[in-house]
């Protein structure tokens, strides 16, 4: 799994796929990730937000922002920045040159 990164009010998260994202995701929306609309921003957002969340837990960064300060500070091109480095993961795997990239998503506030 690459490193992605997510740039918010000028700081920069972590931001992955972890299995307490996925559980995160189901605790705010009753629904497993599985059954995440492709064209929703509701539910891209906050897995989103749920990715951030886990990934700065599990690196011991602080992360604070509730889903709504989060979402004030995403614009729709934001969200299909991430989308586009989460896609790009996923049709490509793991990195077999043993190279580390940081995709970064930057917020605008």
């Amino acid at each position: 799994m690459r490193h992605i990164e997510i740039n918010i009010n000028g700081t920069a998260y972590p931001c992955s796929p972890t299995m307490g994202a996925m559980l995160r995701f189901k605790q705010e929306t009753g629904r497993e990730i599985t059954e995440i609309e492709p064209n929703s921003f509701t539910d891209l957002c906050t897995y989103l937000w749920c990715c951030v969340v886990s990934a700065s837990k599990r690196e011991g960064k602080p992360f604070d922002l509730s889903l709504m300060d989060f979402a004030d500070s995403l614009s729709p091109e934001d969200m299909a920045e991430w989308n586009k480095a989460i896609t790009a993961e996923v049709q490509t795997g793991d990195n077999t040159t043993g190279e580390k990239k940081s995709p970064q998503v930057s917020t605008r506030s």
